[in-house]
């Protein structure tokens, strides 16, 4: 379905930290900061998240929208910190917060933890796990990831947009602002004719899109939830040598994501959430390299943008 009239100008993707369980010199607890253009989303907030963010291009401030994977402590306690030095510094616009099922009984008992007033509402919502959230521009899609407590995948897709044949519009008097009428409206009436998106349209211009996996073992549902996707951002707590036991902790090594990735034909695999006990990440990118060659490692704020070309071809 097409809904934007115009693609975004930016798609930023921002590692505010990518590590797991606990906090290290040089790899925070994780975080992933999505803009798409004045819109700005937070992928988890684990403890240290605003100091963090502070380091980055993007100030906490703009943030809309932050979504929770899940209630482990590494990847929700940083929230606390972070609404209240909203409040501090004159925040007055709405916050929303999502997360899986139990995040209005999680968040709630979490936000009234201490004395303090905000100068604005946070509006909680819980999500299932096979939920849609659209927004100005793109849509946020959830799907059960596979871990001890309930726990959320998110993808993030941009509106497609049509192409116009520019020969077809000349034919039928469609100059350029009727054009952008057609885009927004789905059609425009001229001289007493109905012109449809359908008479012009030359093709489909497909959006750009971002999975986070969250933690998550293995899960063959996400073969088809990041089905051609530019990035993915996934769990890769370790290498393959302790996949019996990240596995029985709900998690994926650097061997497994990359076969997903391979198989999901996604743009690039980016490896996140290391454990602290990994003294060397690059043993994880050399495992993920041999099975999917377009494998990257995240890094403390690392800054990457989705060019409006760069669309994956299923």
């Amino acid at each position: 379905m097409i809904e934007s009239a115009f693609m975004a100008s930016l798609f930023r993707i921002t590692f505010i930290g990518t590590g797991g369980s606990w906090p290290q010199p040089g790899r925070a607890m994780p975080s992933v900061m999505i803009q798409i253009d004045d819109v700005v989303s937070l992928f988890d907030c684990g403890e240290g998240t605003q100091k963090q963010i502070m380091a980055s291009p993007t100030s906490f401030m703009k943030i809309d929208h932050i979504f929770i994977s899940h209630f482990h402590g590494d990847h929700f306690l940083g929230i606390l910190g972070l609404i209240q030095s909203m409040s501090f510094n004159g925040r007055d616009k709405e916050l929303n917060v999502y997360g899986p099922p139990g995040a209005i009984s999680v968040l709630t008992r979490a936000f009234n933890v201490g004395y303090y007033s905000l100068n604005y509402d946070i509006k909680i919502h819980e999500l299932q796990y096979d939920s849609t959230v659209k927004m100005n521009g793109f849509t946020v899609r959830t799907m059960k990831a596979d871990h001890p407590v309930p726990a959320l995948s998110y993808r993030i897709d941009e509106d497609d947009l049509a192409k116009i044949d520019a020969e077809k519009a000349k034919a039928l008097g469609i100059d350029s602002k009727l054009i952008e009428t057609i885009r927004s409206k789905g059609f425009v009436k001229l001289k007493d004719r109905r012109i449809e998106l359908g008479d012009i349209q030359g093709g489909i211009r497909k959006g750009r899109s971002v999975v986070y996996s969250g933690d998550t073992r293995p899960n063959s549902n996400m073969i088809q939830f990041a089905k051609n996707c530019n990035i993915l951002i996934h769990d890769t707590t370790t290498d393959s040598s302790l996949e019996p036991k990240v596995n029985e902790f709900g998690h994926t090594s650097a061997r497994q994501a990359a076969e997903i990735a391979r198989d999901a034909c996604v743009g690039k695999l980016f490896l996140y959430h290391f454990s602290p006990r990994i003294d060397n990440v690059q043993i994880l990118l050399d495992e993920a390299r041999n099975i999917f060659p377009e494998s990257y490692l995240s890094e403390d704020l690392k800054v990457v943008e989705i060019q409006k070309g760069d669309v994956v071809k299923g």
